[in-house]
């Protein structure tokens, strides 16, 4: 976990208190890991009833103007163009080099476009967002919001019992809603790999929405840990981790996310910041790859762990690992050599001395259940 300032609160910093959260820092806030039940029960009602995790460290952008799909698009290697009003997608954007400065969703909001960045990115992302587009687009850090994101197979029942019109909405829809009588931008998306929605609401409101939603009987509190624990079992990657400025989308496995206008023969090819790496790498391949790891026995691999092939050389490095509630076994994703990157290939990783095995296994370990 990232470990800046650590003095920065969410809205709804008193009422993790009130419920007895252990408070840990991460990306610059005081924010909660786990509650009183712990990480693999509220882990466990993620994936069968609904969580409600505190996102409101993360960052906002809105940005208004004139053609602000084809200006963004000079940034991020996505067909934003092309997205319809009430639609998001995930995009990322890049530098020279084709590195990951971060990766963000991107909604479409009818009469302007709302980004939800990473916490630890959303000053130097409004920086640099600014420094390409100012003078183009009106952006606005928005201090003013909360984010909270209602995740598992029940998000849609609660919301819907407490007025909220998102039955018909699918995945990535955006809409906006009022809930308990305040407004909401809603989309149906999320980190779990469950169905679920992410809620913007204006900071003043956002602890009389939570109270509301948690006073139904199959919402609970959710944190940190139960959040990474589940989106490692979706293959969903943490920036800072797993992503960061020296590794490409196609290094990261990210090829979904590079939509096909914008790749060779699109018909907007190039034109975002490490184009000619990016598209290379996307014609002939790249020389590392993220893999999902499947470690051998009980004992979980750990981001740092150096991975070996059978003749132990050095091939890669684990970058997210931990133990899997639903799978019952650790898990972990790392990077390495492509030539070893087919499913089911057996390595080994070094871990306190010892040389352990484990083998290269598709992502997502648990499929996603997503309103698609």
């Amino acid at each position: 976990m990232t470990t800046l300032d650590s003095s920065l609160k969410t809205p709804l910093f008193d009422l993790h208190r009130a419920n007895d959260a252990k408070i840990v820092p991460f990306a610059g806030y005081q924010m909660p890991v786990h509650y009183a039940p712990g990480i693999i029960k509220e882990h466990q009602h993620t994936r069968h009833h609904a969580s409600l995790f505190d996102v409101s460290h993360m960052g906002q952008i809105k940005i208004s103007g004139d053609n602000i799909a084809a200006k963004l698009e000079t940034l991020i290697p996505v067909d934003l163009v092309g997205l319809q009003p009430w639609r998001q997608k995930y995009g990322l954007l890049l530098n020279q080099r084709g590195g990951i400065l971060d990766d963000l969703m991107v909604m479409h909001c009818n009469t302007h476009f709302l980004l939800v960045v990473n916490a630890a990115c959303k000053q130097q992302d409004y920086q640099h967002l600014s420094d390409e587009l100012g003078a183009q687009l009106d952006l606005q850090l928005l201090q003013d919001r909360a984010l909270i994101a209602l995740q598992g197979p029940e998000a849609v029942k609660v919301l819907t019992e407490a007025g909220a019109d998102v039955a018909q909405m699918r995945f990535m829809d955006v809409a906006e809603i009022d809930l308990f009588g305040f407004g909401c931008t809603i989309s149906r998306s999320g980190y779990t790999g469950e169905d679920g929605f992410e809620i913007s609401i204006a900071a003043s409101n956002s602890v009389a929405v939570t109270e509301n939603l948690l006073a139904h009987d199959s919402v609970a509190l959710a944190g940190l840990g139960a959040r990474d624990s589940l989106r490692m079992e979706a293959g969903l990657c943490l920036y800072g981790q797993d992503l960061n400025i020296d590794t490409t989308p196609v290094e990261a496995n990210l090829l979904w996310a590079l939509s096909a206008a914008r790749r060779k023969g699109g018909e907007r090819s190039g034109n975002f910041p490490g184009a000619d790496i990016v598209l290379e790498q996307i014609e002939n391949g790249a020389d590392r790859k993220l893999v999902g790891l499947l470690p051998e026995g009980r004992a979980p691999m750990r981001a740092g762990t150096p991975l070996f092939d059978q003749d132990q050389n050095n091939i890669g490095m684990i970058t997210s690992g931990g133990f899997s509630p639903t799978l019952g076994r650790p898990i972990s994703m790392g990077y390495i050599s492509s030539e070893f990157a087919r499913a089911g290939t057996r390595l080994t990783a070094e871990v306190r001395g010892k040389m352990l095995p484990l083998s290269v296994a598709k992502l997502p370990f648990v499929p996603n259940q997503y309103a698609r």
